[in-house]
């Protein structure tokens, strides 16, 4: 692309005016080079002829397309915690991840309430199972944890067959699918709700 800069004869004058060596100027082969741009440049089209070359069967076309993955197996949780929401309806948290872990270890890191008045070092075991104090009640998916250990059976020998110990139990493996419905601190909640279809949405930060 060009930029044609085009200036009057009277600027030319006044330019070659102030210059000591005086010489004449002249606008001849300006009003030339003009004319000869002024001229409509010639336009030419080819024509070609055009050939299909095939199409494409929508069956074919449906076989090359990548076809959708599944959803890599995990686990959903819901966290009931033991306070209820100012409103009155239970304050749920809900958390997703990969089958195989430890309950109490996933509850700790996913900032999920575990021990309540018991949450200094010196008051609990730290995962030890010996204290008895990260006690869960397991509302729904029980049939996706581990089996009781015999810590848990000695420690909750008096206590419902639905109420685990979180450092004793692991949920799932990597394959595992599902819901598990906890509810948190069951010693100290103080309200009864009955668990109804939950819209699930993983609320961890």
């Amino acid at each position: 692309m060009c930029t044609l800069q085009v200036y009057s004869s009277q600027n030319l004058a006044s330019f070659s005016s102030n210059l000591k060596p005086k010489f004449k100027f002249s606008t001849t082969n300006v009003h030339k080079s003009l004319k000869v741009l002024n001229k409509k440049p010639h336009i030419g089209f080819c024509r070609g002829k055009i050939r299909a070359v095939g199409t494409i069967p929508d069956k074919q076309v449906d076989a090359n397309e990548p076809e959708e993955e599944d959803e890599p197996p995990s686990i959903d949780f819901a966290f009931v915690s033991s306070v209820l929401l100012p409103d009155g309806t239970p304050d749920v948290h809900f958390r997703t991840t990969v089958g195989g872990q430890n309950l109490r270890t996933y509850m700790i890191e996913t900032n999920i309430e575990l021990y309540g008045p018991y949450a200094r070092t010196l008051l609990n075991c730290s995962g030890g199972g010996t204290c008895g104090t990260c006690m869960v009640e397991v509302v729904e998916g029980m049939e996706l944890l581990s089996p009781r250990t015999d810590k848990e059976n000695d420690k909750l020998k008096r206590k419902p067959k639905d109420w685990r110990l979180a450092c004793q139990t692991t949920v799932g493996d990597p394959n595992s699918r599902g819901l598990v419905v906890i509810q948190q601190l069951p010693e100290w909640k103080a309200h009864e709700w009955t668990p109804k279809r939950l819209s699930f949405k993983d609320d961890s930060p």
